[in-house]
């Protein structure tokens, strides 16, 4: 007897202030509280402040290109789709592999960061435990339902705002002299080499760092196959978190600039690990507040739990979406009856796990994966400007009117052509000095996200025989392929 196929969607459950807060949370974490420090450090005030602004325009295009491409057509496969849809279906295939790599590593990343954060509090407990515990939790919210995930990042990215907000009145009130003792104005700003330190190349690294900060605002675009109202949601959450975020991180640096030179050593910190001297912790201690550090490591934990959640979510459902297409085993294209595409969480979950082992018994294996995973996230913004690139060229191609768009991206082309050259830019400077000294294993270790990608993309090209799809071909027509029969 034939097995009944029964019809199943993902769950459509996600609502504007869920989008909001996963975009702002994904973007505001140990970028922030801990290596801003650093790139003060090595810019100066001014280099730190012009990196960040520079980077924080082109996601504003970033996320503009992709809200126009998410609200016409609302895929959980987000930018690997369109990749598929608007430029080749080699060129998606690629973008969706490397896209779920690069969080399945980060997943393993932060559970093991956890551990580290941990030991602030129990320095005598066996780290994996803690990071066990978190991926446990982490599994356990991905698994119960989209909504679920939804509220725990909502939550957690509540945290990081209320610090990032609260730090700032205390900042302000210490630089005019009302807490901290004596005002200190903008000297700090001209102190030395202040504001701008290194010239050119120096700016280029700290745009680096400024990206990696930034990365996670995309994830807006794999939440849209999820929410309730894309079409309202999407626009919306774009223009609140693009706000917030140029916002909160440029008065953050201001702050933290204003009271603490670029020479100090306090500074150099960049991981979790660094906490009792990341520049939030310092600023505190500075204003009377006795138990900053301990507040600081609550906020930063939760910075790096709602990362792995967020991690953990994105790759899910980038699996899910690869199996859907086709270009991955089709187990992982099956939902449970919440709408959670349940293979693909094992999955996701099962890789992490591996990667974690790896990064107590084969440290050098881990160290291979990090690096390979580098340079995913700034490839896989390529792919988004690209692709809206592609989609408004071909919806000019063939007649079609900018009115049946939901969402419109602004200054097209401007936007997308800049997000792509910053992107190349950023992709090149990623370690200028291995060039310089011509290191070639440093150039290895820096640059193999771009021959893992090619490699993904002419595989898939020499295999199928793909071509890039005419702009009077390609597929414009909006429907929602988020739904799988099972059987």
């Amino acid at each position: 007897m034939e097995a009944k196929r029964v019809t199943r969607k993902v769950s459509r459950t996600l609502k504007t202030r869920h989008l909001s807060m996963i975009a702002l949370g994904g973007s505001i974490g140990t970028g922030l509280f801990v290596a801003s420090g650093s790139a003060i450090s090595t810019a100066g005030p001014g280099g730190a402040l012009a990196a960040y602004i520079g980077i924080g325009i082109m996601v504003y295009f970033l996320m503009t290109s992709l809200g126009e491409m998410a609200t016409y057509l609302p895929v959980t496969g987000s930018f690997a789709t369109y990749s598929s849809r608007f430029v080749d279906p080699a060129f998606g295939f690629a973008m969706g592999w490397n896209y779920w790599f690069n969080w399945a590593i980060t997943l393993a990343v932060d559970v093991s960061t956890v551990a580290l954060v941990m030991k602030f509090w129990f320095p005598h407990v066996p780290t994996w435990i803690f990071s066990m515990v978190a991926l446990i939790i982490i599994f356990a919210i991905n698994a119960f339902s989209v909504l679920s995930f939804g509220e725990a990042e909502y939550w957690m990215s509540l945290i990081k705002v209320v610090t990032v907000i609260i730090f700032l009145i205390v900042g302000f009130l210490t630089i005019i002299g009302i807490m901290g003792g004596h005002a200190v104005g903008l000297e700090n700003f001209v102190y030395h080499k202040a504001p701008f330190v290194g010239g050119v190349p120096t700016l280029l690294s700290v745009f680096v760092v400024a990206g990696f900060s930034f990365q996670g605002t995309e994830l807006i675009g794999i939440t849209a196959g999820e929410s309730a109202t894309p079409e309202k949601s999407i626009p919306r959450a774009i223009k609140q978190v693009f706000w917030r975020i140029l916002l909160f991180y440029i008065l953050s640096i201001f702050v933290i600039a204003c009271l603490i030179p670029y020479t100090s050593s306090n500074l150099l910190g960049s991981s979790a690990s660094d906490i009792a001297i990341s520049p939030f912790t310092l600023v505190f201690k500075r204003a009377g507040l006795a138990s900053a550090a301990s507040v600081m490591n609550a906020v930063i934990l939760t910075s790096v739990i709602s990362a792995a959640n967020s991690g953990m979510y994105a790759s899910t459902r980038m699996l899910f979406s690869l199996a859907h297409h086709g270009n991955a085993p089709r187990i992982f294209s099956r939902l449970n009856t919440r709408g959670v595409p349940f293979y693909a969480l094992l999955g996701t979950t099962a890789v992490g796990l591996l990667t974690f082992f790896a990064s107590i018994y084969g440290t050098r294996i881990y160290s291979f994966l990090l690096s390979a995973s580098g340079l995913t996230g700034f490839i896989a913004w390529l792919g988004i400007a690209v692709s809206h690139y592609r989609f408004r060229k071909a919806f000019k191609v063939q007649g079609k009117s900018l009115d049946d768009l939901r969402y419109h991206a602004k200054w097209f082309p401007f936007g997308p052509i800049l997000s792509f050259v910053l992107c190349v830019l950023v992709i090149i400077g990623q370690d200028l000095k291995s060039f310089a000294n011509w290191d070639w294993q440093a150039i290895g270790v820096s640059y193999m996200s771009i021959p893992l990608f090619l490699i993904l993309f002419f595989y898939y090209k020499f295999k199928y025989h793909t071509k890039m799809i005419p702009l009077e071909k390609v597929d414009l027509t909006p429907h929602d392929i988020a739904s799988k029969k099972i059987d």
